[in-house]
């Protein structure tokens, strides 16, 4: 059985020949070289977080405060990734987190067809967001055999949310997750700064622009006015009035396994799971909405209330040696933004393929020398504080 620490083992024969990796191997490689590459405003958009940004850097430090067991001669020289999520046996517990500039990322601006492209060739799942440069359907068809979520910002016109759900299911989307701690913008210094937004300029708002119900609440078609149709976007993006109330009625749109994203108290975890949801995403948006505890730090309690539903993890998640921190903790899949967000700058599809590639070949070493052979050994007995 290949392990996907082979692709290390790639890396170093192809040198023999005078080839050197295409794009860097450290997280801070790619940010560093991202940054060159991006328009200044762009780069504060994606890299930034809330107010002074302290829970963003928290997110990442929470990580290096949990060190991994060492357990020699266990017979790990064959690892096994794989994961079940929702009835699919996924190769990995890898997912890529929704990023709602994406589309604008990359040189073509077809982030969200490139993330699915990577996608459609790694068998890691994408989770693709509201805002997309693409209509939600061409995406889906992007992914191939890989299954896909839809992440739902829930609009403030509940039927254009109705709507984007239907074309959701309709287009092969494989569960439904719902960011609850996006119905307002956080305080986002960078942003300000820079007085611009790029979904108020008109950006990855494709989705709502082909959409026929929004359509239907202009006056003109968003071809025609895409300024009038920007702003009655601004109008209908988010829901403050969002309640528990509306949870059944979130629940009775679909037959899709419905996720809440955003939660990170136990007993909100509690009333979602005895409403009905299928999954729980712990995170804190990656430090962007709002000044917070780091992700991690909340993610046992909210496995243990969780019980027997499926918590999906992000925020802060860096390295391969993070994503098996975080399986440990009781993630049974983790997501990733920033880092194959940075590959899509750097290389498009064939970026972010690189990017997923490094992540994997590193948790399954960080798992192989460890001595843990599965993902079902990995249990907070593995972890110690340092």
């Amino acid at each position: 059985m290949a392990n996907y620490a082979d692709f290390q083992i790639g890396l170093y024969f192809a040198g023999l020949g005078g080839e050197l990796p295409a794009y860097p191997l450290t997280f801070a490689g790619l940010e560093a070289a991202a940054q060159e590459k991006m328009e200044h405003r762009l780069w504060d958009y994606v890299a930034g977080g809330a107010g002074d940004e302290h829970t963003q850097r928290a997110n990442v430090e929470a990580f290096a405060r949990w060190g991994i067991l060492p357990r020699m001669l266990a017979g790990a020289a064959d690892r096994d990734l794989s994961v079940e999520l929702f009835g699919h046996h996924l190769p990995t517990p890898l997912l890529m987190s929704p990023i709602g500039v994406l589309g604008v990322m990359t040189d073509d601006e077809h982030g969200d067809l490139a993330a699915a492209a990577a996608s459609a060739g790694s068998g890691v799942p994408m989770v693709a967001s509201t805002l997309m440069q693409d209509p939600m359907e061409d995406v889906a068809t992007a992914l191939g055999d890989t299954p896909g979520l839809f992440q739902l910002y829930t609009p403030h016109d509940r039927e254009v949310a109705e709507s984007f759900v239907r074309r959701a299911e309709a287009a092969g989307f494989r569960g439904l997750v719902v960011t609850l701690d996006t119905w307002t913008l956080g305080y986002r210094p960078r942003d300000l700064q820079h007085a611009t937004f790029p979904q108020l300029r008109g950006y990855c708002l494709a989705n709502y622009f082909s959409d026929p119900v929004f359509r239907s609440r202009l006056a003109v078609a968003p071809e025609e006015d895409p300024g009038a149709a920007t702003i009655h976007w601004a109008m209908t993006f988010g829901n403050p009035t969002l309640t528990w109330d509306d949870l059944a009625w979130l629940r009775g749109l679909t037959d899709l396994p419905l996720l809440l994203k955003g939660i990170g108290h136990p007993d909100d975890v509690r009333r979602a799971r005895d409403e009905g949801v299928d999954g729980i995403y712990c995170s804190n948006h990656g430090g962007r909405q709002a000044a917070s505890a780091p992700a991690l730090d909340l993610l046992p309690g909210v496995v243990d209330a969780a019980d027997d539903l499926p918590v999906i993890f992000d925020s802060g998640v860096r390295s391969g040696a993070d994503v098996v921190k975080a399986l440990a903790l009781g993630a049974t899949a983790v997501g990733i933004g920033r880092p194959y967000g940075y590959g899509a700058v750097l290389g498009g599809a064939v970026g972010i393929e690189f990017v997923l590639s490094c992540l994997l070949a590193e948790a399954d070493l960080t798992m192989g020398l460890n001595g843990y052979a599965s993902i079902a050994e990995l249990t907070r007995d593995v972890l110690m504080r340092c």
